[in-house]
């Protein structure tokens, strides 16, 4: 590696920025098992659930030996078709938005003790879509249950010998045949830390072949962009809520004290009263400023969405 790359027990690791690693793969398959693994902690939940755990995007971050910073993004099940689509949508904004500074690997979670399905590559393929095809150039494969392969005394080359489907050697020629086994089970400090290795050294390989940069696309930026939209949209709509009841409220007073100010004196406007109908009008132009800010960006949220999908139908 470059010469600002640290050594450590004969690994080379570059500690001259971040690295930020996303987990993707289907519920069930140890995605947050292995980000507990990385991170060094159990920071992520996980336990044996046939739905899976997670049920957002969550991201930890945690410091190397050699004081490299590594930010872990475990995502949802993603592949999880019964979810609702707005819901997946949703999360991979979430992703985005966790990613800041884009995505210097991913890393495709599959466990040995499964098959690998028609459905998991569809997934695969949807998941190069929606980021766009060179997402690819940054993937890596870890497989989990390194331990169950370890009792029947196979190595991981043996596992995906002369009998490896061919969904899966064609998902993995995608990945350039990029591959780590991992053991999530394993108390031993040492295999933990040698996995761990085997990894980064993946990783670093991924980000020295995409000279340096993390992944990031133009319809990546995109998404970053809508998604802050979205959070200003959604303030504005509690706003012009509040906002609203506060103009509901004014009204109602001033009627009731109008009613109140007739029976008193029906030839005297109290001055309190000329004050409430002035606070009135006050929050009514308030209040109809925001609609019109929230119009302006409810329709640079629109021409952003056109925009998207004409950029997803000139891609596909």
């Amino acid at each position: 590696m470059g010469g600002c790359g640290t050594s450590i027990d004969g690994w080379e690791f570059d500690k001259t920025e971040a690295r930020t690693l996303v987990l993707i793969g289907c519920a069930g398959d140890g995605k947050s098992s292995t980000g507990n693994s990385i991170v060094g902690r159990n920071v992520f939940r996980s336990m044996p659930h046939s739905a899976g755990v997670t049920s957002t995007c969550e991201h930890q971050r945690t410091n190397l030996p050699n004081d490299q910073i590594l930010h872990v993004i475990d995502t949802p099940g993603l592949f999880d078709f019964s979810a609702a689509p707005e819901v997946v949508r949703t999360e991979f904004l979430r992703c985005v938005d966790l990613a800041e500074d884009g995505i210097h690997a991913v890393l495709l979670v599959l466990s040995v003790r499964n098959r690998f399905s028609k459905e998991q590559q569809a997934a695969v393929q949807s998941f190069q879509e929606f980021f766009g095809g060179k997402i690819s150039d940054y993937m890596i494969v870890v497989f989990t249950g390194g331990d169950d392969l370890e009792d029947h005394d196979v190595t991981l080359d043996d596992y995906l010998g002369s009998d490896c489907p061919e969904l899966l050697k064609e998902t993995l020629a995608m990945c350039e045949n990029r591959v780590v086994l991992f053991d999530n089970k394993t108390q031993n400090q040492i295999k933990r830390a040698e996995q761990l290795r085997e990894l980064l050294f993946e990783v670093n390989l991924v980000v020295e072949e995409n000279d340096g940069k993390p992944y990031t696309n133009n319809l990546f930026k995109k998404f970053k962009v809508e998604s802050k939209l979205e959070e200003k949209m959604q303030r504005l709509e509690k706003q012009l809520k509040m906002d609203r009841a506060a103009r509901v409220a004014a009204e109602q007073k001033v009627k009731k004290d109008q009613k109140k100010s007739k029976h008193e004196n029906p030839l005297k406007r109290p001055e309190c009263l000329e004050n409430d109908y002035q606070n009135v009008q006050g929050i009514k132009l308030s209040f109809h400023n925001k609609v019109q800010v929230f119009r302006d960006v409810s329709g640079e949220g629109r021409m952003r969405g056109e925009a998207g999908l004409r950029l997803c139908g000139q891609n596909g």
